[in-house]
């Protein structure tokens, strides 16, 4: 697979996770947030073991060896993040949680320098600030002022805790995840995340009831895109482009939900049309293939 191949499916994840915002409305107006989270990872470590069996792939030989990483993937970047995911934004208004989830293509190239020693490229050092200056003016809207008057909190000190913790789960990927089947491999870490989540939500006391049809429809696309293939092509792209250069995606996520809520009837403002503009041009900068030493 080239390098162009791994960026437009990272891609495809960033536009699959801003959808997920959209789609967050009629899910959790049927299901409480824990509920919520536990059953989208639930059908989607269904959907992959259905297309495992399908493709003969060895799953037992594969959790025999390494139940541990899977065990440790599942809990950082599924279990713990939606937890303080969900739980932040009850707290913190949506802007502050955007902005500083958008610091976190910086995070992980910083965890990654040190804990990977992956040398960012000077490309993606430029593109970095390019695109967290377009998700600025997205979230804003054009006014820099909303983002002066933020009021950090409680909420915020949680999302950055999920902040952290995507950034972690991203290089742990790059670490620890086993040679080999990407779709075992992400299959077995989203059972594991799955599995922490459901035990979660049982022990949480939250009352559950039968959601209506508007939240399952919801759900289930939620669990086909923004699950199953977000993190099938997120996990490939990690292997592919390395935890840094793959993270920098993040920042389309905001784009993404602007789009879809457009199709909706929510049309942006010119302003945020600029904003998602820079964005793209960041990404672009990242994308821009190695210069080839000149040969005499």
């Amino acid at each position: 697979m080239g390098s162009m191949t791994a960026y437009l499916l990272v891609l495809v994840s960033a536009f699959f996770w801003g959808a997920n915002f959209v789609l967050a409305g009629p899910v959790l107006s049927g299901l409480p947030p824990l509920w919520a989270a536990a059953f989208r990872f639930l059908l989607g470590a269904l959907l992959m073991l259905m297309i495992v069996r399908y493709r003969k792939e060895k799953l037992m030989h594969l959790l025999r060896q390494h139940a541990g990483v899977y065990l440790l993937l599942g809990l950082v970047g599924i279990t713990s993040f939606n937890l303080l995911f969900f739980n932040a934004l009850k707290a913190a208004s949506a802007d502050s949680a955007a902005l500083i989830m958008a610091t976190n293509p910086l995070l992980t190239t910083l965890l990654a320098a040190a804990l990977l020693h992956e040398v960012p490229a000077v490309r993606q050092l430029l593109a970095l600030p390019v695109a967290l200056a377009g998700v600025a003016v997205v979230i804003s809207q054009g006014d820099m002022g909303r983002l002066a008057a933020l009021h950090f909190d409680r909420g915020d000190l949680l999302m950055l805790a999920a902040n952290v913790a995507w950034a972690l789960y991203n290089v742990l990927i790059r670490r620890f995840m086993p040679k080999g089947s990407v779709l075992g491999n992400t299959t077995l870490v989203m059972s594991a995340g799955a599995l922490l989540l459901s035990l979660t939500a049982l022990g949480s006391g939250e009352s559950l009831s039968m959601p209506n049809m508007h939240a399952l429809l919801a759900l289930a696309i939620m669990a086909v895109g923004g699950t199953v293939l977000a993190y099938l092509f997120w996990n490939i792209g990690i292997e592919r482009l390395g935890a840094g250069r793959t993270a920098i995606f993040l920042n389309f996520v905001p784009v993404s939900a602007m789009l879809v809520a457009a199709l909706t009837g929510v049309l942006p403002t010119s302003a945020q049309l600029v904003g998602g503009a820079l964005v793209l041009i960041g990404l672009s900068i990242t994308m821009l293939p190695k210069r080839q030493p000149v040969r005499a």
